[in-house]
């Protein structure tokens, strides 16, 4: 891809930055509508409780208040957030006789002005009767625990299972180790919002990272056909996972707006992004691996718990992708995994950033270092002598995951370079050597991912060129900060040699994208990219057919340049993609078997399955034996991502990633108390670290192009998150 004149593979600075910095581009509150109305939601204090009267008299007396709301004047159908669960574990989008979680929804203020909703909410009396609550899937699993939802017996919701029980039998050795990949909330910048518009065509403007995803949705669960809401997301300050679907909450926007017939804007508050979206993780692994005496892995048993939260959705079944991933890098003889997934008094957990496979790497690569250590093996080497093979791909693990490629040794060789790893053992040895307080801790970690991951690797794309010569391509994923409009710009210029000012790309917008499957599992690159390079490939050779035909020259001949196409070695025999683009729509122009039609090709690009990028990080941490306090010194990473278009823009992807990580490993837990109430309800109390709480980053990569697209792309966007955890 970075031959020789090619803009791919160099570092090019990003084209969204300089409008987001000088407030150019508008984030949801940003938003200007006319004779806009605010809505504030009542919500739950309690974990569980049975629902009595709700008396909204006094809110509604309350001077711009236009509408109160609850299930009796605003009956919804209850939404399940996930198909292939039973009816009966659907929520009702305002809460009807019960009440799970601390901010389930039981009413909604709307008002002239964001100060009186709030008022008048708290004027809502709500009659509770308190049940006893359940706080942990583990709890949920015993015997009395407090059900949930009568109807399901019990508090399982999603068991899967693999393997036959003899994973271990042979080893002689076992490490065991208890991973908790605790739960944690999304926190981006900008939280969660949306402004819902009426009229003939709905439209709803939001924080999102998939606006077809959501119409769809939205609309299913208003009853209208897709055709009628337009979904548009403004620029979105980060979204991580928890953005990446619809909230019940825009669907009650909607409602709402055709109920008063005026817009109706919901801009969450810090603490319910907290408390009451989505959250992420939340599952203990009891992990035993079975080894030889000389360190080579005989098996591997897995016993996992997750938990759904209230109402359970896709974070139910994200065990299936931490057992996806169960064998990792390794080559695992034998496997047996077993997960269970439980609904709690607790927000309902979603895909966050990784989703499923941090827990994956989390587990493999602390039983690791457990089984080095009692083994008396290095980490590093514990590590080297499991690894799967380069010629072994590609390959079906015993987990159903179709690796397409990889050099496990190649990263973890760089790794241990580039963090000079033999030097920090020595000095390592040399702190304990002399009893000082501050010891260092070196943590290893090697892991492999899945991006594009559950069918996400299809994508919808168009490139096509104006009578202007300048070109607009449109994708079907949706950017919140990870420089599509570059990337994808820079693959057009590079096949076309237009210029990437001269390159428009559109995109969040269903009234100019007609599908497309969003920006989550790292997938925007190996899929939208690819279906901007099929585009601009395929629009690239209709116009040489047009161009040789016009200039009377081979097809062979024509190459790009001088602003369009010309013969080879003879510039003043040339026509602008203006030109061209005219020139298209004229039969007259056209060669033998080519019809007169716009100069553009649109697909949805299909890589056939995942691709799996991989790498090795290595930590330095400084620890206090007396206070336990924990500093970052150095962290090192040496990531894969196949083939990189821009490395400016990994280099972004894999420091955010490494962040996420290491709050989780130092810093952060959403916490309840024992009758289900959040204590990590604000940003004083839920402990997300600045970038002072870090160090410095040391990122570099290998390239191990994947088969599966034409850019031989991986993802990159989770990958510092999946490398840095353990």
């Amino acid at each position: 891809m970075s031959s020789q004149g090619s803009i791919l593979g160099n570092a090019v600075l990003r084209r969204e930055d300089p409008d987001l910095l000088v407030g150019a581009e508008e984030y949801m509150d940003d938003l200007t509508i006319d004779n806009v109305h605010l809505v504030h939601f009542v919500r739950s204090p309690y974990a569980h409780a049975n629902l009595g009267a709700i008396d909204t008299s006094v809110a509604e007396a309350v001077d711009g208040v236009v509408g109160v709301y609850t299930a009796s004047n605003l009956p919804l159908e209850p939404v399940l957030g996930f198909d292939a669960f039973p009816p009966f574990l659907a929520r009702p989008p305002l809460a009807v006789g019960k009440v799970r979680f601390v901010g389930d929804i039981v009413a909604a203020v709307v008002a002239t002005s964001r100060e009186a909703a709030a008022d008048a909410a708290e004027l809502v009396e709500v009659d509770y009767d308190p049940l006893p609550a359940v706080t942990s899937a583990t709890e949920a699993m015993a015997e009395g625990a407090p059900v949930l939802f009568d109807e399901l017996g019990g508090n399982v919701v999603f068991p899967t299972e693999l393997g036959d029980g003899t994973a271990l039998e042979g080893a002689e050795h076992i490490a065991e180790v208890k991973v908790v990949s605790q739960r944690l909330a999304g926190v981006p910048m900008e939280p969660n919002g949306c402004v819902a518009i009426p009229g003939d065509k709905l439209t709803l403007w939001a924080s999102s990272q998939n606006p077809n995803a959501v119409r769809d949705a939205i609309a299913g669960m208003m009853g209208i056909e897709p055709e009628g809401l337009r979904v548009v997301a403004p620029a979105v300050g980060g979204g991580f996972g928890p953005k990446a679907g619809p909230y019940l909450e825009f669907l009650l926007a909607l409602k709402m707006a055709q109920a008063i017939n005026a817009p109706v804007k919901w801009i969450e508050e810090r603490s319910e992004n907290l408390v009451s979206l989505v959250h992420g993780r939340d599952m203990v692994l009891d992990v035993k691996m079975g080894f030889t005496k000389a360190g080579k892995i005989t098996g591997m048993k897995a016993n996992v718990v997750a938990d759904a939260g209230a109402y359970p959705a896709i974070g139910t079944i994200l065990p299936t992708l931490t057992q996806m991933m169960s064998q990792g890098v390794y080559s695992i003889p034998k496997i047996d995994f077993n997960a269970t997934s439980c609904v709690t008094n607790t927000t309902t957990t979603a895909a966050y950033r990784g989703a499923g496979r941090p827990e994956a790497t989390q587990m493999l690569e602390r039983v690791m270092d457990v089984g080095a250590d009692e083994l008396g093996i290095d980490p590093a080497e514990l590590r080297r002598m499991n690894f799967l093979q380069p010629d072994q791909f590609p390959l079906t693990t015993l987990g159903g995951a179709n690796y397409d490629s990889g050099d496990y040794e190649k990263s973890l060789d760089a790794v241990l370079e580039a963090s000079g790893y033999q030097d920090l053992l020595a000095q390592q040895k040399a702190r304990r050597e002399s009893g000082d307080t501050k010891q260092l801790g070196i943590g290893v970690s090697a892991y492999v991912e899945v991006t594009a991951p559950i069918g996400l690797h299809v994508e919808y794309g168009k490139v096509e060129i104006n009578d202007d010569g300048s070109v607009v391509g449109r994708v079907g994923t949706s950017a919140h900060g990870q420089g599509h409009t570059t990337s994808f710009s820079m693959i057009i210029s590079d096949m076309l040699g237009v210029p990437m000012d001269a390159i428009t790309i559109l995109q969040s917008d269903t009234d100019e994208i007609p599908r497309g499957a969003g920006t989550m599992g790292s997938r925007s690159l190996q899929t939208a990219g690819s279906a901007m390079h099929v585009a601009s490939e395929t629009v690239l050779e209709r116009a040489k057919k047009l161009a040789a035909n016009m200039l009377e020259a081979a097809e062979g001949d024509i190459v790009t340049g001088n602003g369009g196409l010309m013969v080879a070695g003879q510039p003043d025999s040339a026509l602008s993609w203006g030109d061209l683009a005219q020139a298209a729509k004229d039969g007259s122009k056209q060669p033998d078997g080519m019809e007169a039609a716009p100069l553009e090709h649109e697909l949805d690009f299909d890589g056939k399955d995942s691709t799996y990028p991989f790498g090795a990080h290595v930590s330095l941490v400084e620890v206090d034996t007396e206070t336990g306090n924990v500093e970052m010194l150095r962290h090192v990473a040496v990531d894969d991502c196949g083939k990189i278009l821009n490395p400016m823009l990994v280099a972004g992807q894999q420091h955010g990633g490494i962040a996420q990580g290491a709050a989780q490993a130092l810093y952060e837990i959403v916490a309840y108390d024992e009758s289900g109430n959040p204590i990590t309800s604000n940003l004083m109390d839920y402990a997300m670290p600045s970038a002072a709480e870090l160090c410095s980053f040391e990122t570099s990569n290998t390239e191990t192009p994947s088969p599966n697209n034409p850019i031989g792309a991986k993802g990159i966007g989770e990958s510092g998150t999946i490398g840095s955890t353990p």
